[in-house]
């Protein structure tokens, strides 16, 4: 499956099969860090990468989402979204709750 046919606008294409097995975490990490709110990377991998996942759940939290798009014996893509905290976060004044703090 080449890149073309995945590709959507908006979306960041990040190939860990090119990557030497010894830096890629670090360069998915990094590459995450350097998304924005909203934007999302187009993740190929050669194997479905359960134990990188729990990292970047442990590292990011809620701010990542994950999609698979394929699941090959030799072929995984998944969409890995990056959310807004601000969206996560609830307002606590929101609902007539209050922290304590207000007049």
């Amino acid at each position: 499956m080449s890149h073309d046919t995945l590709l959507d606008a908006g979306v960041h294409c990040f190939d860990a099969r090119g990557v030497a097995r010894r830096f890629r975490h670090a360069a998915i990490f990094g590459a995450l860090e350097a998304l924005h709110p909203g934007e999302t990377m187009r993740f190929f991998n050669d194997h479905n990468p359960l134990p990188l996942i729990a990292q970047l759940r442990d590292r990011f939290g809620d701010r990542l989402t994950f999609s698979y798009r394929k699941t090959d014996p030799d072929l995984t893509v998944i969409d890995i979204g990056v959310t807004d905290p601000a969206a996560t976060t609830q307002d606590k004044h929101a609902n007539g709750g209050c922290c304590g703090s207000c007049g």
